[in-house]
């Protein structure tokens, strides 16, 4: 990975208290993964910002290195990776998002 890139990719995930790199966007996900984690942060009614993987290659890939994570989406709570889509629903189900996203919005 780049430098440059790390730089652009760090600027993303620090532009929100959370943050999704997803296929497509909130109104219009592209992936059923993607429409699993835009639905479960959508539940909590907790503010977060997506990043369409779509539309820049390099992101696309270079996310995937940065968090050491094959798979996209990707879940940034605070600039620290939390997981993908399945990872974020078994956190919803035993109730620790919440807490997470509550203590990032409280900070």
């Amino acid at each position: 990975m780049t430098p440059e890139l790390k730089e652009k990719i760090d600027k993303l995930v620090s532009q929100s208290k959370i943050v999704l790199f997803m296929k497509g966007n909130k109104l219009m996900p592209q992936c059923g993964f993607s429409n699993n984690a835009v639905q479960i942060l959508s539940i909590l009614g907790a503010p977060f910002e997506t990043v369409d993987v779509l539309e820049d290659y390099e992101i696309r890939q270079g996310i995937k290195e940065y968090s050491n994570w094959p798979t996209i989406p990707q879940v940034y709570i605070n600039g620290e990776f939390i997981g993908g889509s399945d990872i974020l629903i078994e956190l919803y189900q035993n109730g620790e998002l919440q807490q997470m996203v509550e203590v990032a919005l409280a900070s």
